[in-house]
């Protein structure tokens, strides 16, 4: 059996074990459940059975990496795939928040000022009520497909193209709402996958892509036109932009996205800016 750690947790435990306590109260899925743990002067003991040096606990302060532990030694949750060319981690946001995936440097949640989480429920709430079936064009972690569900849609389909990214999320504690019945997950890039799709298959569409610069095709007028073509009638897209500082190389990409959105037919369209994105109707 494994375990997850992050420095978060390391520091819980060896402040139990410096008070000179037994039990240290804490994680070992990165905050998602607490329990206790066995503490001494010199190691500890998991839940599962498993033993850990206090020494190793030690190098994991100040490592913003998540760490699985096994047969009694612990790895950062890295790796690097070199059929995409890139690094990927998992990162800790806090000690009851959910990590966030960095690939080769870039991390793909807000976290400064805030967690993955309500960075998720921020671009979920300008859909609300969500009802029916839910289009995730970028599946990540998987948190706004889990959300979605929680706050009211029947069925979601989600799609990944990273390889390395569907591999943080086989890792990841908190990505295991995925295997929920109620979600569909596709492996490919939406830019075709959405191809597939039936006119009017969807109730409402979360679409959180990457940055521009790393995938353009998914900011594009024929991309939005595809959006607009499954989703039905009175239906609302919520489209993440992030703020790449307020002017791009002289462009504004909140202000081109909407243009372009409105091009595909799209109408209400505005801005929410506490979510960094934009909401528009069919």
């Amino acid at each position: 059996m494994a375990a997850f750690l992050s420095g978060f947790q390391a520091r819980e435990i060896l402040v139990a074990a410096r008070d000179g306590h037994a039990l240290a109260e804490s994680s070992v899925d990165l905050g998602m459940s607490h329990t206790r743990i066995k503490v001494d002067c010199r190691l500890v003991v998991l839940p599962d059975g498993q033993r850990l040096s206090l020494a190793c606990l030690e190098e994991m302060l100040g490592e913003p990496a998540c760490f699985i532990v096994k047969d009694g030694k612990a790895s950062k949750l890295q790796f690097f795939l070199e059929e995409t060319g890139r690094f990927y981690r998992l990162l800790a946001t806090g000690p009851d928040t959910p990590p966030t995936a960095e690939i080769s440097g870039i991390r793909m949640h807000r976290t400064k000022g805030t967690d993955p989480m309500r960075d998720t429920l921020s671009k979920i709430a300008p859909l609300r009520p969500i009802k029916g079936r839910v289009l995730d064009t970028c599946c990540g972690l998987g948190y706004t497909a889990m959300e979605a569900l929680k706050a009211g849609a029947e069925e979601v389909c989600t799609v990944e193209a990273d390889e390395g990214m569907r591999r943080l999320t086989e890792m990841n504690p908190w990505s295991a709402g995925l295997s929920d019945g109620r979600i569909r997950k596709i492996s490919g890039d939406v830019a075709e996958v959405v191809k597939s799709f039936d006119d009017l298959s969807f109730s409402a569409i979360i679409h959180d892509p990457p940055m521009m610069a790393l995938a353009g095709r998914l900011y594009s007028l024929e991309f939005y036109r595809q959006l607009y073509r499954v989703l039905e009638k009175g239906g609302r897209l919520f489209h993440y932009v992030g703020s790449p500082g307020a002017r791009y190389r002289g462009k504004n990409p909140v202000a081109g996205a909407m243009k372009r959105l409105k091009e595909a037919e799209f109408s209400r369209i505005r801005e929410e800016k506490g979510a960094l994105g934009i909401i528009c109707s069919k």
